[in-house]
């Protein structure tokens, strides 16, 4: 099985030696290796896994001794197009600063570190259930000729090769090149990309599952929207699955 991990792990571990030391490119004095995203275990350690209790919709973590499912009131009042939203763990400290620095500055060292946080909570998960098809959330054609690749789809690549799911990269397109939605609210988060995305010429789905796949999931309004545009062509059921949750 085609295994994205080790085989970026190797190809850094040939070239990365030649421009930083062997060490964690987070905490910078703790030694760490291309295998391990260049993040050493004192940093590992500050990770935090979501744990229950949790919206059932969405999962937002809530602290407490809640032992039956429940839904939150913010999922109440919206339309919601995916049955389920999980992450493996909080947005927040070395997380992160992995993500944001992997996206926007093409620190790629740090793939397989996100990626072994989101199979660790993802795959025993999603095998609990048969799903179809891994669908990464799509940038807009000039955000990713910027960047240079799509964060949700090399993430989706991994989640492809721990659950033996094929990945459906041309499903969806982004149809505008919306704002970025770091610094806006809820509401202008859900505008921005009211919109924003639509099925590929041709495509049309009957029934399939699907595992909607990104790095952060903050309000849910891109994934809303593109597990909308989904159902609209046909999917069955759209469930959502990112890194982090910001809180």
């Amino acid at each position: 099985m085609f295994n994205p991990a080790g085989q970026l792990a190797t190809l850094l571990d040939a070239g990365l030696t030649l421009v930083y030391p062997p060490l964690c490119q987070l905490c910078e004095t703790a030694r760490a290796t291309a295998a391990e995203g260049m993040v050493c275990h004192k940093c590992w350690r500050k990770v935090r896994f979501i744990r229950p209790p949790y919206c059932g919709r969405c999962g937002l973590p809530y602290q407490g001794a809640l032992t039956t499912e429940f839904e939150c009131a913010n999922c109440r009042e919206l339309e919601l197009h995916f049955c389920s939203a999980r992450s493996a763990v909080t947005a927040g400290g070395v997380i992160l600063e992995a993500i944001h620095r992997y996206k926007y500055q093409r620190a790629l060292w740090f793939e397989p570190f996100l990626a072994d946080v989101f199979l660790r909570q993802a795959v025993p998960e999603l095998t609990q259930e048969h799903w179809d098809l891994i669908v990464p959330v799509p940038l807009h054609p000039t955000k990713q000729r910027e960047r240079e690749f799509n964060q949700a789809e090399r993430l989706a690549a991994h989640l492809s090769a721990g659950l033996g799911i094929p990945v459906g990269r041309t499903l969806l397109k982004r149809t505008a090149p919306t704002r970025t939605q770091t610094l806006l609210t809820r509401q202008q988060r859900a505008a921005n990309v009211q919109r924003a995305f639509a099925m590929k010429r041709g495509q049309r789905l009957a029934g399939e599952r699907i595992i909607l796949v990104d790095d952060v999931f903050t309000t849910g309004a891109t994934t809303n929207a593109c597990a909308k545009a989904l159902r609209a062509a046909g999917a069955g059921k759209v469930c959502v699955w990112t890194v982090a949750r910001g809180l």
